[in-house]
């Protein structure tokens, strides 16, 4: 998987660490972190390939997945 290398969770942890400064619960700050990573994941992928992914490559992407995400989503179940 391309979400299997060296610093995707750095980046992970970083989308997770930025929701608790906006006052996200930390419940809800995981969810969501780990739905966008993973739909910048997905962009990523769709975009190039998933085995030339890198961490930084999803950088490019979290601002499509915020925006496929409905503001108030805890979850990926709507996207």
């Amino acid at each position: 998987s391309g979400m299997a290398t060296a610093g995707s969770g750095d980046v992970l942890t970083g989308v997770v660490v930025s929701l608790l400064g906006q006052n996200s619960g930390a419940f809800e700050a995981a969810a969501i972190a780990v739905c966008a990573h993973g739909l910048a994941g997905d962009a990523a992928a769709e975009r190039w390939t998933r085995r030339g992914l890198i961490a930084s490559d999803l950088l490019n992407f979290l601002p499509e997945a915020w925006r496929r995400l409905d503001p108030g989503e805890t979850s990926c179940q709507s996207v």
